[in-house]
């Protein structure tokens, strides 16, 4: 019996996905290509940090003006924890989405945010039907969050600044853990992990965010 992807190597690795065995060299070069691996995959498990290079030179930063730190991480971590699982939720509720579509997501509304500011409204909606999805959840996300708080405190505290260098940091995170697979779900991943958010909708977030090179 041949691997049911190459139709030649002997199938040694179960897939999950394909919910078959495959073969060896076909997990490793169409592993989040052409196959859509789930996040609990072991094989995707083990070299998912082997493979993380930090792609992002912080000279190619996008949004440069944006200054982050860990101290503003830390004093807006509640936003930072709701956008993060915004953009998980978000990606994750369309069939198909993947990291790509979630840097969009990302990219057009901090243009959409950025416009705003300007007196202008004019929301940049990203072209892939994915996108715009993500994006769309993403918009709520922070509509939710302003209500919340409007609920809670009389007014919404967050100023629109926060909520834009939020969503550059997201983005930049997105950038650096780009895997270059066409269904790659690295930056995902790293979001579920760290907030602790599951696909069934429960969520348990860690208490910090600590990256290198914010």
């Amino acid at each position: 019996m041949a691997c049911p992807l190459c139709a030649q190597r002997k199938p040694k690795r179960y897939c999950p996905a394909t919910g078959a065995k495959i073969c060896s060299l076909c997990c490793g070069t169409e592993r989040e290509v052409t196959i859509d691996c789930p996040f609990d995959c072991r094989y995707l498990e083990e070299t998912r940090e082997r493979d993380y290079k930090g792609n992002l030179d912080p000279k190619n930063f996008p949004h440069k003006e944006i200054r982050i730190d860990e101290r503003f991480l830390s004093e807006h971590e509640e936003l930072l924890t709701a956008l993060g699982q915004g953009v998980f939720e978000g990606t994750l509720s369309v069939d198909g989405a993947a990291d790509r579509d979630a840097q969009q997501a990302l990219d057009a509304q901090i243009q959409t945010f950025k416009t705003l500011s300007s007196g202008i409204h004019y929301e940049s909606r990203p072209d892939s039907l994915y996108a715009r999805s993500v994006y769309s959840n993403l918009r709520d996300t922070i509509q939710a969050f302003q209500q919340e708080e409007t609920e809670k405190f009389g007014f919404a505290r967050t100023r629109d600044s926060d909520i834009v260098t939020i969503l550059v940091f997201l983005y930049r995170m997105a950038l650096d853990r780009d895997n270059g697979r066409t269904r790659g779900k690295a930056f995902l991943d790293f979001l579920r992990l760290h907030f602790r958010v599951a696909e069934g909708g429960d969520e348990e977030p860690e208490q910090r965010l600590i990256v290198p090179g914010v």
